[in-house]
């Protein structure tokens, strides 16, 4: 009886660790929370595509780790993080830095007008040339009179 015994005990052991072990893993996570996390990534692959609506292959494995992740404990922003910084911004539908990706494009637009509004006020109306006060005021150099007088007298020459 003695070995029937250590039988039964051993059985009673490996039953609860069995079990044990089961009960660490919890409950498999249903699609309708691996693809309530889906539809807030894109896909590697197609453009504009939400993970959870996309039939390729590349996506079906990134459900899959949402799933393994999902059994794991992570949380659903823990997820959505480790996806953006392993495969870019562009795979999450919403911005990590939300500063930086709202407001850059509102000082970009506001610089570009700032500097539309410059150019159009330097492309006025170009200012008439005023003329000069008296002829005395705008005498030819020096040159200019030699060069003026010696074909006056080459033209009186001619005659």
């Amino acid at each position: 009886m003695h070995p029937l015994l250590w039988a039964l005990l051993f059985t009673a052991m490996f039953s609860l660790t069995i079990y044990s072990i089961a009960f660490a893993q919890g409950s498999t996570p249903t699609d309708d929370e691996v693809n309530q996390i889906a539809k807030k990534l894109y896909c590697p692959v197609c453009e504009n595509i939400p993970l959870d609506a996309c039939p390729t292959e590349a996506c079906r494995q990134w459900r899959d780790q949402i799933r393994e992740m999902l059994s794991q404990g992570k949380t659903e922003a823990e997820i959505i993080d480790y996806f953006a910084a392993t495969y870019g911004e562009r795979a999450a539908s919403d911005p990590r830095d939300k500063v930086k990706a709202y407001l850059v494009p509102i000082v970009a637009i506001l610089l570009g007008a700032a500097g539309l509004v410059s150019a159009l006020r330097k492309w006025r109306k170009p200012q008439a040339v005023r003329p000069a006060a008296s002829a005395s005021e705008a005498q030819p150099p020096a040159q200019m009179d030699d060069y003026v007088a010696r074909i006056e007298e080459e033209l009186r020459n001619r005659d």
